[in-house]
Parts: C-alpha cells; sequence; structure tokens
C-alpha cells in the first residue's frame, strides 16, 4: 500500500471538487477549517484554505467596520431628528 503524498500538486478534478465543496453554504466553511487545521491533508489544499479563511476574515472585518460606521451615522441621525 502507498503512502498518501501530501506535497504532490492537485489535477484539475480535484481542484473543481475543492471549489465546488468550499462553495457550500455550512458543509464549505467546515471543510476548509478541516483543511486547514489537519495534519493530513494535502500541502496545497492546506494553503489554499488558510488563504481563503483569511480572506474570508479581512471581509468580516470590513463588513463590520462598514456596519458599525454607517450604523452609528443612521442612529444619531435618528437622534437629531
Amino acid at each position: 500500500m502507498q503512502a498518501f503524498d501530501d506535497n504532490r500538486p492537485l489535477d484539475p478534478k480535484e481542484w473543481a471538487l475543492t471549489i465546488f465543496i468550499t462553495s457550500l453554504p455550512l458543509i464549505g466553511v467546515i471543510m476548509l477549517l478541516v483543511w486547514a487545521f489537519s495534519e493530513g491533508s494535502n500541502i496545497h489544499k492546506k494553503n489554499f484554505a488558510k488563504g481563503t479563511l483569511i480572506l474570508w476574515l479581512i471581509g468580516l472585518i470590513i463588513f463590520m467596520a462598514f456596519l458599525f460606521l454607517f450604523g452609528g451615522i443612521a442612529v444619531l441621525s435618528n437622534i437629531f431628528d
């Protein structure tokens, strides 16, 4: 039995399946966390998952900043009306 090589490049079929799985609403987030932090994941898939999680975190921070900024403006405009 051959050991799994976690450094080999993924072929296009594996990338398509990876991207499809990450596009699923709840399962995608769970799988990104599994791929990013498990020891047995392919190194390329692990890096993809970590990069995607970082981008989502940056997007969440920007979203929250806009929410607080414009939400605060909306609350203040209602107070002084």
